[in-house]
């Protein structure tokens, strides 16, 4: 297993009228996070706030494409990210213990914090596909180039860890610094992760290691087409 300290390349926020973030995902040109009673976005570029949904939005947030997904205690909403409406929504597989949201090709992967799962589910019905066993408390939750990437947190502690999605063996951890926890986690597609700072009111990006001509984790799981 590799290790090495988590470069922060650069720090969003905190912004007004936030006191936590949670859940963190990227459309291709916004950031979106979840703030409470509130999904915000912002530009990566400028780090201006450009608008917000009234929506509950205490953990995971995920896009696939087109719309936006959002943990909202013991179910997940589909929303449609132009008007900011509720579409569909379907049951969460922790009941309200869940924290990171992801998709990737076709599906969703969530986090369950105490539980320290991650879980493969349908986005149509909420059935369980898959899950895979950490052994830390599980935060926010990625995929990129075929790599599957997910945040921890206890007491004091938190990091990034690349795994092996058939396994749950971890491949490579990147250390944040004491006192620097990572709540919510998306890739942009490239070399960085935005990560949710919770009490903190930030969101920082970390940078993603560089790879060879080989990438991913040789499971056989698509990479994740969906940025744009």
């Amino acid at each position: 297993m590799k290790r090495s300290p988590a470069e922060i390349v650069r720090e969003y926020g905190p912004f007004s009228g936030v006191d936590h973030v949670h859940g963190v995902t990227y459309d291709g040109q916004s950031v979106w996070f979840a703030a409470g009673e509130k999904l915000n976005a912002f530009d990566p570029e400028s780090g201006k706030t450009l608008r917000s949904i009234d929506v509950p939005a205490h953990a995971g947030t995920a896009f696939d494409g087109q719309y936006l997904y959002q943990l909202a205690e013991d179910r997940i909403q589909k929303i449609d990210p132009k008007t900011g409406r509720v579409l569909a929504t379907i049951p969460a597989p922790g009941g309200g213990g869940d924290s990171g949201l992801t998709w990737a090709e076709g599906t969703l992967w969530v986090g369950q914090y105490r539980d320290r799962k991650v879980h493969q589910i349908d986005p149509k019905t909420g059935a369980i596909l898959r899950t895979i066993e950490s052994k830390r408390f599980v935060t926010g939750v990625t995929w990129v180039d075929g790599e599957l990437w997910h945040g921890t947190w206890e007491g004091d502690e938190s990091d990034l860890r690349r795994v092996d999605p058939r396994t749950g063996e971890v491949l490579e951890r990147l250390e944040m610094p004491s006192g620097v926890h990572v709540s919510g986690l998306e890739s942009d597609g490239g070399d960085l992760f935005f990560c949710g700072g919770e009490k903190s009111g930030k969101v920082r990006t970390v940078r993603r290691p560089k790879r060879g001509s080989a990438t991913g984790s040789g499971s056989g799981i698509p990479v994740d087409s969906t940025r744009r």
